[in-house]
């Protein structure tokens, strides 16, 4: 097991505490004004310049009102934005149960132990995390690829394999936020436990793409650079360079995208590369083409027959189009071994939408016994400003199939009697609860896009009937109360749009 971090030790992470009360509120999540201004804060900056601002304590205003805005950096999910939150996550659990997938969840607070791995990794610095009251190390899960192996450890001698789960949880990281990048955020995981082959990792590339073609995206609009870690071990291997390099080597190859060459090349340097290896790192990361990997490492090397088979299994599925090999794309976590692979936006006007691969040796690192293990992770924010980009994000306008309105107090009682039973035949139903005009109680069901307007007058109840109005055909029909409560009467609940 990884030895636990002690208090002292703790304090040194550079993000190590970040209490909530001491994070300054926002309405919106809002980029720091160093950012807007294309300034590039390290973490230590951040999280000073957010200190130093909320040491006056909440805002009130000079009634005593309590500051209303969320947690920079969170987010408040208003009616409208939780409708688009459901959908979203019921198309993440969809994808996932057309696969033959299960749902699993875990607590949002861990051990501080189970993400704290091997030095260099930008997640260990970004951790909520602080020592209960209990004295115990805890920290607010940053990703859930760690639970997942924590779990699967508590059972690994009783599981069944292969094993193929999916998560949809909340996760929080300290870090500077950009767009599409928050404090908080929720994750869609899939990952598979078992499959020791790439026959793994195309199954989740083809969840991914089916997912992207159900939100109307195509490989016009996104495609998911494909590389293996070992090329970067093999090429590092021919230079010479010591296994324990690997590791932050990955680190800094992950950012060559966001950073220019002569701060790659610094950073190389700094770790003790020689230039010729960073020459030749560098340009073996720009190869695009298999073959030419092929020629770089030899016919028997193992990456390269590795991404040969996945690229097979992909035309066999169909979505060879949204497949880019790219040796640079290594991901920053350390326990990635094999296969690894990141979604982007073809405009490339936003971060990584997704990404994974193959982590064989994590069960290990938490010491149990190695299990051959691959999977991905996919949040909710790039994806929703990905909809954006594209004119794809649907609305979703709140609905109900009927609204009752009582016309006389005296039917209150007998109103929502005929509420309850029509919900009870899985309608959903407004109520009326108040003394409303028939001209508020016509525009209140418009609004609400309903299908029916049920009206309890005195002299169609004395008969055990009510009037049922369809908005659609604009007709009203009196109908036996029994017979609505049955279920016979139309028209059908309506469609809900996007």
């Amino acid at each position: 097991m990884l030895p636990l971090l002690n208090h002292a030790k703790a304090h040194s992470l550079r993000c190590a505490i970040v209490p909530f009360q001491s994070v300054q509120r926002y309405a919106k999540v809002r980029v720091s004004s160093a950012a807007e201004a294309g300034i590039v804060q390290t973490q230590p900056a951040v999280a000073a310049t957010e200190r130093k601002a909320a040491r006056s304590g909440p805002q009130t205003s000079d009634k005593g009102m309590i500051d209303t805005q969320a947690p920079r950096g969170t987010r408040d999910f208003y009616p409208e934005d939780h409708r688009l939150r459901s959908w979203l996550f019921n198309e993440f659990a969809t994808v996932s149960k057309l696969f033959g997938f299960e749902q699993w969840d875990s607590p949002v607070l861990e051990s501080e132990e189970l993400f704290v791995r091997k030095a260099g990794e930008e997640i260990t610095e970004q951790l909520y995390n602080f020592e209960d009251k209990g004295g115990r190390r805890v920290a607010l899960r940053p990703e859930l690829t760690p639970s997942l192996a924590r779990m699967v450890l508590a059972k690994q001698k009783t599981l069944a394999l292969p094993l193929k789960w999916f998560a949809i949880g909340q996760c929080w990281r300290y870090e500077r936020m950009t767009r599409g990048r928050r404090r908080e955020h929720y994750q869609w995981n899939m990952d598979i436990v078992g499959v020791p082959g790439v026959e793994a990792e195309a199954e989740l590339l083809a969840a991914i793409t089916m997912f992207f073609e159900r939100l109307g995206l195509t490989s016009k609009d996104v495609g998911i650079k494909v590389s293996n870690r070992k090329v970067l071990q093999s090429v590092l291997a021919q230079y010479g360079v010591p296994p324990h390099l690997f590791a932050p080597v990955c680190v800094i190859v992950d950012k060559m995208e966001k950073l220019p060459r002569e701060q790659v090349e610094k950073e190389l340097e700094t770790l003790g590369v020689a230039a010729s290896t960073i020459e030749g790192v560098i340009g073996a990361m720009g190869l695009r083409s298999i073959a030419d990997l092929e020629t770089l490492l030899g016919p028997g090397s193992e990456a390269v027959a590795e991404l040969r088979r996945l690229f097979e299994l992909a035309d066999g599925y169909g979505y060879a189009d949204w497949l880019v090999f790219d040796p640079s794309v290594v991901r920053g976590l350390a326990y990635y071994t094999g296969t690894v692979f990141e979604g982007f936006d073809r405009e490339g006007k936003l971060r990584a939408i997704c990404g994974g691969g193959r982590y064989d040796m994590l069960l290990s690192t938490f010491g149990g016994e190695n299990s051959p293990c691959c999977g991905f992770g996919f949040g909710d924010a790039v994806i929703i400003e990905l909809l954006k980009e594209t004119n794809k994000l649907p609305e979703f306008k709140h609905q109900v199939d009927d609204v009752v309105v009582a016309l006389d107090e005296s039917l209150r009682p007998a109103a929502a009697g005929v509420a309850q039973g029509l919900r009870r035949n899985g309608r959903s139903v407004e109520l009326v609860m108040e003394a409303k005009k028939m001209k508020w109680a016509l525009k209140h069901a418009e609004r609400l896009q309903a299908a029916r307007l049920v009206l309890l007058g005195t002299d169609e109840w004395a008969r055990g009937a009510v009037c049922v109005k369809d908005l659609a055909a604009r007709q009203q029909t009196e109908v036996p109360t029994a017979q609505l409560l049955a279920g016979d009467s139309l028209p059908a609940p309506p469609v809900p749009q996007a």
